[in-house]
C-alpha cells in the first residue's frame, strides 16, 4: 500500500451547511435544487460555486450526490465545492463514499449526519496529481460497472412487467392463442375464449362469517403484494389487538379481502386454516372454481380496478369493498380442468421469471460489491497503475 500522509477530514474538505429555500427565490432552469434524497424537480439560484458534492444531512443522511453544475444545496444537506476544499473535488467525492457516513447520526429526535463527527474521520491524502489520476480512473471504471448494473436493473423492470401481464393473459384468455374468442359482454374482460362462461360473483361465492372462540388459530394478513400470509412471517409494526377472540375464521381455499384496501388489490386465497381481522371479508368459492385460479384472477391489477368500481366511499383512499359490491362483479369461468391447467402454467412460468430475477439481483449485488471494493482500493492506494 502506498504510504500517504493522513489527516482529519475537516482539513481535507469542509462540510458547508445548505440553506433554506427563500420564499421569493429567483427561478432558473439551469440550477437544480438538491435535498438529502437527490435533485428536486424545481430550480432556484445557486449557493455553490461550480461543480459540487452534496451530502445528505437529514432524511437520507450520508448519501453522497454529485452536481456537474452550480446548484442549490438545501438545508437538509451539506455541500463541498471549490471554496470548501483545496483538493481535487472529484477525488473527494469518491473518498466520501468509503467513509460510511450513513452510519453516523445525531443524538436527536430526528436522526441525521453530524458534521463534527464526519469531520473527525481520518483519511489518507495523496498528492494532488495522484488525486486527479484516482478520480479519472474511478470515473472510467465505475462508469462501465454502472452501465452493467443499469442493464441488469432494466432487465428486472422488464421481468416485473412481464409477470402480471403473463398472469393476466392466462386467467382472462387461456393458454391456446388459436382458440376462437367471443365478446364477454364484460368491459374489464373484453374478449374471452368462446367456450368459457361468465358469471356474477354472487353465484360463485358465499360469504363465510364464522368466528374464533379462542383466537389461537394462525393469524393471517392480506397484502396486495403477497396475498394471504401468516402475520408471523411479516415485519408488521402496526397496532395489534390485545385478543384475537372473535376474529373471522378462514379455511384453505377461502378468498379473503381486506375491505379497506381492496382498491389496491389486497385480496387473495388462503392456503392454510387461520383467522383474519373482523374488518376483512371471507368468501368460499363454489365447486365451479379452482381456488388457485381464483387467487391468480383476483390479484391481477385489472381486477382491483373493477373492484374499485363497486367499492363505496367518499375518497379514493377510503373506498371499501363490501360483499354486495363484490357480488356485482362479473368473472370468467373456464372449465374446471382448464383452470387447473392455467394455474400449473402460471406456476411454471413465474418460477422461471423468479429464477431470472434472483440471478439478476445476485449479479447486481456482486457488481455493487465490486464497485465499492474498487473505490476503496483506489482511494487507499492499493491500485498500482491508474493510467
Amino acid at each position: 500500500m502506498t504510504q500517504w500522509p493522513t489527516a482529519k477530514l475537516k482539513y481535507v474538505a469542509r462540510f458547508a451547511y445548505g440553506d433554506a429555500l427563500p420564499a421569493d427565490r429567483e427561478v432558473s432552469e439551469d440550477v437544480p435544487v438538491y435535498g438529502s434524497n437527490g435533485a428536486y424537480a424545481f430550480h432556484s439560484v445557486a449557493n455553490t460555486k461550480g461543480p459540487a458534492i452534496i451530502v445528505g444531512r437529514k432524511g437520507s443522511y450520508g448519501k453522497v450526490n454529485w452536481s456537474n453544475v452550480p446548484c442549490f444545496a438545501s438545508d437538509t444537506t451539506f455541500f463541498i465545492d471549490e471554496i470548501t476544499t483545496q483538493n481535487n473535488l472529484r477525488w473527494v467525492y469518491w473518498l466520501l463514499q468509503t467513509l460510511r457516513l450513513d452510519e453516523g447520526s445525531d443524538e436527536a429526535a430526528v436522526p441525521g449526519l453530524n458534521r463534527e463527527t464526519a469531520h473527525e474521520n481520518t483519511v489518507a491524502i495523496p498528492p494532488l496529481f495522484r488525486q486527479c489520476l484516482i478520480a479519472d480512473y474511478l470515473d472510467r471504471e465505475t462508469a462501465s460497472l454502472d452501465a452493467l448494473v443499469a442493464a441488469k436493473e432494466w432487465l428486472l423492470e422488464l421481468l416485473a412487467e412481464k409477470r402480471p401481464a403473463l398472469i393476466t393473459r392466462a386467467v382472462t384468455r387461456g393458454l391456446n392463442p388459436d382458440v376462437p374468442l367471443r365478446d364477454s359482454g364484460v368491459s374489464w374482460l373484453g374478449q374471452i375464449p368462446e367456450h368459457w362462461e361468465t358469471e356474477r360473483a354472487k353465484w360463485l361465492f358465499h360469504e363465510r362469517d364464522e368466528r374464533s372462540e379462542s383466537g389461537e388459530e394462525e393469524l393471517l394478513t392480506v397484502s396486495h403484494l403477497t396475498g394471504i400470509t401468516p402475520r408471523s412471517e411479516k415485519d408488521v409494526n402496526m397496532f395489534e389487538a390485545e385478543t384475537t377472540e372473535g376474529y373471522k375464521l378462514c379455511y384453505p381455499g377461502d378468498l379473503v379481502i381486506n375491505t379497506l384496501w381492496a382498491w389496491m388489490g389486497a385480496m387473495g386465497v388462503s392456503s392454510i386454516h387461520g383467522i383474519v381481522s373482523p374488518a376483512y371479508n371471507v368468501y368460499t368459492p363454489n365447486e365451479r372454481l379452482d381456488p388457485a385460479y381464483v387467487d391468480a384472477l383476483v390479484r391481477i391489477p385489472v381486477f382491483a380496478q373493477e373492484a374499485t368500481r363497486f367499492s363505496k366511499g367518499v375518497w379514493s383512499s377510503r373506498l371499501r369493498l363490501y360483499p354486495d359490491g363484490l357480488f356485482e362483479i362479473w368473472m370468467p369461468v373456464p372449465p374446471l380442468e382448464e383452470q387447473r391447467t392455467i394455474v400449473a402454467h402460471i406456476l411454471a412460468e413465474t418460477a422461471k421469471l423468479d429464477a431470472l430475477r434472483e440471478a439478476g439481483e445476485r449479479t447486481i449485488g456482486l457488481l455493487k460489491e465490486r464497485r465499492a471494493a474498487l473505490i476503496a482500493a483506489a482511494v487507499t492506494g492499493k491500485v498500482g497503475s491508474l493510467s
